[in-house]
This record gives C-alpha cells, sequence and structure tokens, in this order.
C-alpha cells in the first residue's frame, strides 16, 4: 500500500484547513525610524520602501498600519544632536517622546514599543558611555534606565532595551517602578548577536560605531547555550518579552529559547534580511513576495509570538 500525504494538499481550502503555522497582522511589530523636522518622508537607499518619518509622518505611517490590522509599532530615533552619553534619547522633547505623543494622540488602543539603546544618540556610535576605549557597562545602566523613564512619560507601552548591557533589565525595572510604571513592559533584546546582518539599519539610524564594533557587548554567533542563559537572566531581571535578532540566521536560536521560555517570544527579521530579499526581486531573480511569506511564516513555526518585521506592512496586505 502506498501512504499519500499528497491528499491533503489536493486542494487551496484542504491545504489552508490542515495547515500547522499561521501567520497573522496580529502577530507583527512594525519598525519605525523618527527624526526632527516637519513633512519629512525621507528614503532609506539601502531599505526600499522604508523611510526616516518626521513625527507628523510618523503617526500618519503609523495611522496606515493600524488600518492593515498591525497592532504595533516600535519607534527608533534620530536626534537632532549627539553627544558622548547620548542625552537627547532621555530629553522629554526628544524625538522618540514626540512621536510616541503623537501616535498615542491619534491611536490610544496602538502598541507603542520604544527601542532603549544610546547608539542613536552617541557621537562614537556605540551603545552606552564609553571609558578607556570600550563601553562601560555600568555606567551605561542609569542612562538606559532614564531612557526608559522618559519613554514611559511620553506614553510608551513597552519599552526595548538593545544595548546589551549586563544588567540592564533590572536597572530599567526598578526605575520604571520607582517612577509609579509598575505597568509599562518589557521587550528585552535578550539573544543579540554581533551580526552582519544590521548594516541597513545603521544607515536608517544613522548609528554606526565611529570605532571598533559591539563584539564586547553583544553576542559570538557561534553560540547557541549563551542565548538560554541571556534569555533566563532577562527573565529573572523582569523582561516581559524575549526578543532573539537576528531572526532568519538563528532559527535554531528562536526554537532553543522558545522550548525553554514560558514568555512570549519575538524574533527581529532585521534589515539585511530585509534588503537581500528587495535587491533580489529588484533583479527578478526572485518572487519577492513569496520569499516575504515564507520567510515570516518560519519565522512564526520556529517559534516567535511576535515578529518585527520592515516587511509589516506588505505582509498585512499579502494576507488580507
Amino acid at each position: 500500500m502506498i501512504i499519500r500525504p499528497r491528499r491533503l494538499r489536493r486542494t487551496k481550502v484542504l491545504r489552508e484547513m490542515v495547515r500547522e503555522t499561521t501567520l497573522s497582522p496580529k502577530d507583527l511589530i512594525y519598525p519605525l525610524f523618527v527624526k526632527p523636522g516637519k513633512g519629512i518622508k525621507d528614503p532609506i537607499p539601502s531599505m526600499p520602501g522604508q523611510f526616516q518619518f518626521s513625527v507628523d509622518r510618523v503617526a500618519h505611517e503609523a495611522r496606515e498600519a493600524w488600518g492593515l490590522g498591525i497592532p504595533a509599532v516600535i519607534l527608533f530615533g534620530i536626534p537632532d544632536k549627539k553627544d558622548p552619553v547620548g542625552s537627547r534619547s532621555w530629553a522629554s522633547d526628544g524625538v522618540v517622546q514626540q512621536a510616541v505623543s503623537a501616535i498615542k494622540e491619534k491611536l490610544p488602543d496602538m502598541l507603542i514599543i520604544t527601542d532603549v539603546c544610546m547608539c542613536e544618540y552617541t557621537d562614537h556610535g556605540h551603545c552606552g558611555v564609553i571609558k578607556d576605549g570600550d563601553v562601560d557597562n555600568d555606567a551605561t545602566l542609569e542612562l538606559l534606565a532614564r531612557q526608559a523613564v522618559s519613554h514611559a512619560k511620553a506614553g510608551a507601552d513597552l519599552v526595548a532595551p538593545s544595548d546589551m548591557m549586563d544588567g540592564r533589565v533590572a536597572a530599567i525595572r526598578k526605575a520604571l517602578d520607582q517612577e509609579g510604571f509598575k505597568d509599562i513592559g518589557i521587550l528585552s533584546y535578550a539573544v543579540k548577536y554581533a551580526s552582519a546582518f544590521y548594516g541597513p539599519f545603521r544607515d536608517a539610524a544613522d548609528s554606526a560605531p565611529q570605532f571598533g564594533d559591539r563584539s564586547t557587548y553583544q553576542m559570538d554567533p557561534a553560540n547557541a547555550l549563551e542565548a538560554i542563559k541571556e534569555a533566563e537572566l532577562d527573565l529573572e531581571e523582569g523582561a516581559d518579552i524575549i526578543m532573539v535578532k537576528p531572526a532568519m540566521a538563528y532559527l535554531d536560536i528562536v526554537r532553543a529559547v522558545r522550548e525553554v521560555c514560558l514568555n512570549p517570544v519575538a524574533a527581529y527579521n532585521v534589515s539585511g534580511e530585509y534588503a537581500m530579499v528587495k535587491a533580489a526581486e529588484e533583479k527578478g531573480w526572485i518572487d519577492g513576495k513569496r520569499v516575504m511569506m515564507e520567510m515570516l511564516t518560519a519565522i512564526k513555526r520556529a517559534g516567535a509570538d511576535l515578529i518585527l518585521t520592515y516587511f509589516a506592512k506588505e505582509a498585512a496586505m499579502a494576507l488580507g
């Protein structure tokens, strides 16, 4: 007797009914870049279809995403000026703080997440205070906490520390609680690798380091067990959601974290992964829409509950 699995693939309806992994716009978080000014929508050359927005335009973009069924955005700021400690990151009139307020005014139910890191705000492009040529971990914690509190005051629903400093989740949780923001959650970039896939993002956020790299604080791509350790530490410190970044080259890590973590797991489909699809699509080498959906489905299949992706609007439209 021949066993015939193809029977359940015979029609589109049947395939949909027995599908093991489903993808929805509700799974998606849309990253947005905010800069000073008005009426600005500047294209990002290395990320076709993505833009740097002024505050007024980012609120409009968030509204479009909301209309497509995307429930959340994550905001990255490009400040009006930079300094060695990234002081504009916690300013009450900073671009991210303004953007949070503007989006909340128009879309009070949209979930707003803010990236908490110093790299976009420091003149040296590293994720914290520099001492003796490297990032001073403990001196950076206070600044990250100040930034997170300023985002909460502006109306953020979740703060997302991406710096990879040891102890930063605990420092941020303590600061939020002390300031009366016990209900503001932390989406931690718990497992963030020192990856070459971030290149286009650094163009978009103007955050490339001016010297060296970030290998002393971001994870070695060869390490897997360390990912579990990092995730467990952040959960112990009070993280509500754990993130793995990047996603596609680290699907094994997404699965490994999912298997030990009872909290929601997010994965970041990063700029380089997005840009490669767009470049190949432009050359006519691939069907970009199908590759996009296959990638996002793979991330969900690996165990991610939430996916941060620049494809969010395109995927939401494809999902109908």
